[in-house]
């Protein structure tokens, strides 16, 4: 734990737990690195946190962006592993957006560095600490899966083929120095998430309100989602759970195709679907990203997260889009 008196914090394993509660110290329960802090998830996660009492310090690439913050650079392997000593848990949600622009041969290296190289850095700078946080939660995703159709996929099995599944292969591998130091590492391997101010749901809105949303391809493809809040209620479940290490799939238990998610969507919005998008126009507009982020199948199972008790605010499609579009 971490105290306060006035503006100075120290930790009580100085002094003791005991002796803070006796004292009656300003108690923050845990002190919670976020890279990624100004994103979707990261905002989210910043404000659950501070309202359960803990204190979040953002990692930022910019000086003064945020009051408290903490600056690395993971391009020039820049970061000030001073400022992390001592911290209960990291949260790393650093990655440039796979769903923005054509995937051109300097937009995949973007992906790769943003993902990989700062991951390594984190990592190994986190395994050089003297007092090195309990738990490092690590964004992954489905992708790692590639194309599978109709197969149920849970953390067992195997990674697929394509550039996605390398690079998040590749991204859970980078942590590998943070396990090597004793550090629990999750890689939580999330699907599209729904939530009303950002990410996939948000650009989908537009297109549907007009009623021009349709289904992509043949619309049989397996899509894995989960709700913004379950993200949320996820991520304080594996930070607690210190049974749970390696991959966590966050995904919502309900199945779904595309069809179905368009159709469900079109009901929430009272919107009809009737246009589609061929999966050659897709693959002409889009390229490659057609091809492995909406025309691929991913059926993936939260078997883990099922299985540690873990219970879902939205396990239904149709609640979570309603909750969403409200």
């Amino acid at each position: 734990m971490i105290a306060r008196i006035g503006q100075t914090k120290f930790r009580c394993d100085q002094i003791g737990d005991q002796v803070c509660d006796r004292l009656g110290l300003g108690v923050i329960d845990m002190q919670i690195f976020i890279s990624g802090s100004s994103g979707l998830i990261g905002s989210a996660l910043g404000a659950a946190f501070t309202s359960a009492g803990h204190e979040v310090v953002p990692l930022v690439r910019k000086q003064g962006a945020a009051p408290g913050s903490v600056v690395w650079d993971p391009m020039a392997d820049s970061m000030d592993a001073a400022m992390l000593e001592g911290v209960d848990a990291v949260v790393h949600l650093s990655g440039e957006s796979l769903a923005e622009g054509r995937w051109t041969k300097s937009k995949k290296k973007r992906l790769w560095d943003s993902r990989v190289r700062s991951t390594n850095l984190l990592s190994k700078t986190l395994a050089q600490l003297r007092r090195r946080p309990r738990v490092m939660i690590c964004a992954s995703g489905i992708g790692i899966y590639g194309d599978r159709g109709d197969e149920i996929l849970t953390e067992d099995s195997p990674a697929g083929a394509g550039f996605v599944a390398d690079l998040c292969r590749a991204w859970e591998g980078a942590s590998a120095p943070a396990t090597a130091g004793g550090i629990r590492v999750v890689h939580m391997r999330l699907g599209i998430v729904l939530a009303h101010d950002g990410g996939a749901l948000a650009k989908m809105m537009t297109p549907f309100r007009l009623g021009v949303g349709g289904v992509i391809g043949d619309g049989r493809q397996y899509v894995a989602w989960i709700a913004l809040e379950d993200v949320v209620g996820a991520v304080m479940h594996l930070i607690e759970r210190s049974q749970l290490a390696g991959a966590v799939n966050l995904v919502a238990p309900q199945e779904i195709t595309n069809r179905q998610l368009t159709k469900m969507l079109g009901h929430v919005l009272h919107r009809p679907t009737l246009l589609a998008v061929p999966a050659l126009a897709a693959r002409i507009v889009f390229g490659e990203m057609a091809k492995e982020l909406l025309l691929a199948s991913a059926r993936v199972t939260p078997r883990r997260l099922l299985d540690d008790g873990f219970v879902f605010a939205y396990p239904q499609l149709q609640a979570a889009l309603e909750h969403a579009v409200s």
